[in-house]
């Protein structure tokens, strides 16, 4: 069932992915539409997963689930790798490569490699101030509060 993102505790499971470029406002559109569409018919072994979703910055697609009533199966988490699977083959984009960083430079949100990350932090064009998108965070608290951080409170800190 699909839940207003900004009702959900929370306690509520989080999945983000980055999109390897931003979409253009025709494609939100569309998204936005395929999301609902997904989302309100998205079930765990037939029961109805009480969820919603957001997208921040017209490149980071955030799906939270309420596990309080329902929690996710594989059969479940399964089906929404593959409905962001083909999001992937109908934009022409990378929504599911873990290995891949965006931050802040500004107000733009930049994208690269993980390799390239690091080479730009040795050569101190990153620093622990940089802002980054730490999409390992679990919960939607922890998205809330941890998500979009300085490179130091982040795995990121590592690098830089």
């Amino acid at each position: 069932m699909l839940v207003d993102f900004n009702m959900l505790p929370d306690s509520s499971r989080i999945w983000i992915y980055q999109a390897s470029r931003t979409f253009k406002e025709n494609e939100l559109l569309e998204i936005t539409g395929a999301l609902d569409a997904f989302i309100q018919n998205w079930t765990a072994h037939g029961n109805d997963l009480n969820a919603g979703y957001e997208i921040r910055y017209n490149r980071f697609i955030v799906i939270a689930l309420d596990q309080s009533s329902q929690s996710a199966t594989g059969c479940s988490i399964d089906a929404s790798v593959h409905f962001i699977q083909q999001l992937e083959k109908k934009y022409g984009v990378e929504l599911l490569d873990k290995m891949n960083v965006s931050y802040k430079q500004g107000e733009f949100v930049a994208y690269k490699k993980l390799s390239d990350f690091k080479t730009m932090a040795k050569q101190k064009a990153i620093s622990k101030n940089t802002i980054v998108f730490n999409n390992l965070v679990a919960t939607k608290g922890e998205y809330k509060e941890h998500w979009e951080v300085p490179a130091s409170e982040s795995w990121h800190a590592r690098f830089v």
